[in-house]
């Protein structure tokens, strides 16, 4: 059985959704998934659709091809089209912290995250017995001030070498530059330990230490040249009271961390995220 998913964004206009639909049944298609989002203030229609197809001979790319004709081109959409066969591939960059990377692989171990992790890139190399554990190759790629460029184009030699299609910062605590994030757009996944837009940058647990808040938070965004200001993929908040330390933030936080970057990580590799303007829509 051939599946494949749809992504669509477009002016909204009338009989999307039926001119779709059919396209499918004439295809043989058979559509398990459905969902459809119209943003009224900008007039954009978006749409998440799965389809099962049972012919032997069924081609992704002939299919992309008469889409395009027949429908893409005459609604005037921004598309993508993935094969089910296809598992996304990723790339952790990881520094010292090593929670939410561990969570992620025991993810990824259990069979729980639907993709391939090639390798982990660190600037420095105290997870590397944890790469080594999971037999995942590891690399090390020291950054300096002074290296930071060099080290940004190895870093991008490995990630065209593997073909890789997103990047995880599971914790890496180093600013990626525009080299590449012009060529991996909305598909560099961060996790930062507060609940933006409040406490960005660094120590946020500190700030909401100071600052006396009731909630902290985790947020997963992509990543954006504008620091921790990139669309949102997903959040969440736990209570604190006065009673608790800096210490008790940072420990409630990093149980935050770990679910909120494993479910963005998940709705990123099950196409189940679209952006636009900054922000993101999220399919079931």
């Amino acid at each position: 059985m051939n599946k494949i998913t749809i992504l669509i964004h477009c002016q909204d206009q009338p009989n999307i959704i039926a001119s779709v639909t059919n396209f499918i049944v004439k295809k043989n298609g058979n559509i398990v998934y459905i969902d459809q989002h119209v943003d009224r203030e900008q007039n954009i229609f978006f749409m998440r659709l799965e389809s099962e197809f049972s012919e032997n001979n069924f081609s992704t790319d002939d299919f992309k091809t008469c889409f395009k004709e027949d429908l893409a081109d005459k609604f005037i959409m921004k598309w993508r089209i993935y094969s089910s066969e296809a598992k996304p591939k990723m790339a952790l960059f990881v520094s010292k912290y090593d929670h939410c990377l561990y969570d992620l692989l025991a993810r990824y171990n259990s069979g729980e995250l639907n993709l391939e992790i090639p390798f982990i890139i660190s600037n420095h190399n105290d997870l590397k017995h944890i790469a080594d554990n999971f037999k995942i190759p590891f690399y090390h790629i020291p950054v300096t001030k002074a290296t930071k460029a060099e080290a940004e184009n190895k870093q991008l030699e490995l990630l065209k070498k593997h073909n890789i299609d997103f990047i995880v910062l599971a914790r890496y605590m180093q600013i990626v530059s525009s080299k590449l994030i012009d060529v991996y757009t909305n598909k560099i996944i961060n996790i930062h330990h507060s609940f933006l837009p409040a406490f960005v940058g660094a120590k946020p647990y500190h700030s909401a230490y100071v600052r006396g808040v009731k909630i902290i938070g985790a947020t997963s965004h992509y990543v954006t040249e504008e620091l921790d200001a990139g669309p949102i993929i997903e959040q969440d908040v736990t209570r604190v009271t006065h009673t608790h330390s800096i210490n008790d933030l940072i420990t409630k936080g990093r149980d935050l961390e770990k679910i909120v970057l494993a479910n963005a990580v998940k709705l990123h590799a099950n196409r189940k995220v679209m952006v636009y303007n900054n922000k993101t829509i999220i399919f079931t």
